[in-house]
């Protein structure tokens, strides 16, 4: 459907390929800061992915199920972006790809396509990059982009007299370390405050996200936890705020963005490396349907069961804890993998059931 509409009674302008824009216009600055420190690399990686991505939504949502306008959309190009931003300029072109291709089809298209698939794309890619090419993305050389940078800071505050104030500002706005898409907190930030103001995304999850992770820091300040305040921005402002994954009620998106900084300090806690926040929205989107249960809006004239909620907000928090330390343990003794087989069996059984049962549907 190219307009998104809300039945009963109310209907929106607003298309698929209007929202896409906007996030599209969100992430140029990143995408400007990218190329101007890695140039001809960042090309390679971002049109790498993005190949694989095109071309497999030509091949399996246009060629083999007729859905030749989700192609156009430009959600492909979106989750190839936030896909490239959490890669190195480093990553071969395979890899990337692959990860481009992955991202689009089990992350979309096998959920039925725009709008129904229950976990982050982007993220969706990247795990499968981590687990089918664990010998690359796991290596420190991929990391080691100092050789092939062509700007390594700006002095743009220089003419600053406090030294420490001048170099703050600059590393602000320009830190050329980490994924492609961590270098630059106030771009980070601005593209959130327009997706804010253009009203595609709400400000729940990413305030209630980073409070709850600066929390965690706050109160582990003397463990010298490793992370980085780019990734924690992409993070919270393009990934967490994916519309068919997270929660649809104001105070369901608060505790989505509470639970998804909490399990990401875990994650960090407790050895998951790069994988923080994957792992943390990833688990969360898992729970996003029962989120949006347990905090299903209060109807006009009915009165809230406080006990009750209660216990429902507590047995919640305490299963997504419970997973979150599953996950981990599975991450600590190398069975991530296997989570990943599953994953790809269910969605293909569940693609083809669903595929079956058109088909046999009365015309």
């Amino acid at each position: 459907m190219q307009n998104s509409r809300f039945s009963p009674f109310v209907s929106s302008k607003n298309s698929i390929s209007k929202v896409m824009l906007d996030v599209i216009i969100a992430l140029l600055s990143l995408c400007a800061f990218a190329f101007y420190t890695y140039r001809i690399w960042f090309l390679i990686v971002l049109g790498s992915a993005l190949g694989g991505a095109i071309l497999t939504e030509i091949l399996f949502s246009g060629i083999f199920l007729k859905k030749w306008k989700g192609i156009l959309d430009g959600s492909a190009i979106i989750t190839v972006l936030l896909l490239v931003f959490t890669t190195s300029p480093l990553t071969p072109w395979y890899v990337a790809a692959f990860g481009g291709s992955c991202a689009v089809l089990f992350g979309k298209i096998l959920w039925g396509g725009v709008g129904k698939n229950k976990f982050n794309p982007a993220l969706v890619g990247r795990e499968f990059m981590t687990v089918f090419f664990p010998l690359v993305m796991s290596s420190g050389d991929i990391w080691s982009t100092k050789r092939i940078r062509y700007v390594y800071e700006v002095e743009w505050f220089n003419f600053i007299p406090n030294a420490h104030w001048a170099e703050f500002l600059n590393e602000l706005f320009f830190v050329p370390t980490g994924a492609l898409g961590e270098y630059s907190a106030v771009c980070l930030l601005l593209g959130g405050i327009y997706l804010i103001f253009r009203r595609r995304i709400s400000w729940h999850i990413p305030v209630f996200l980073l409070v709850s992770f600066l929390s965690f820091l706050w109160i582990f300040e003397d463990q010298n936890l490793n992370y980085s305040l780019g990734g924690i921005l992409l993070g919270a402002i393009f990934m967490a705020t994916d519309m068919p994954s997270s929660p649809s009620s104001p105070t369901g998106k608060s505790y989505y963005g509470l639970m998804i900084g909490l399990v990401a300090g875990l994650c960090i806690q407790f050895g998951a490396g790069f994988e923080y926040m994957s792992y943390s929205i990833l688990i969360l989107n898992g729970f996003s349907t029962k989120i949006n249960q347990v905090f299903m809006p209060r109807t006009w004239g009915t009165k809230i069961d406080w006990p009750k909620k209660t216990e429902e907000v507590f047995l919640l928090t305490l299963s997504i804890l419970t997973v979150t330390f599953a996950v981990l343990s599975l991450h600590y003794y190398g069975y991530i993998p296997y989570l990943i087989y599953v994953y790809i069996i269910y969605i293909i059984f569940k693609f083809n059931f669903s595929f079956s049962k058109k088909l046999h549907q009365p015309i």
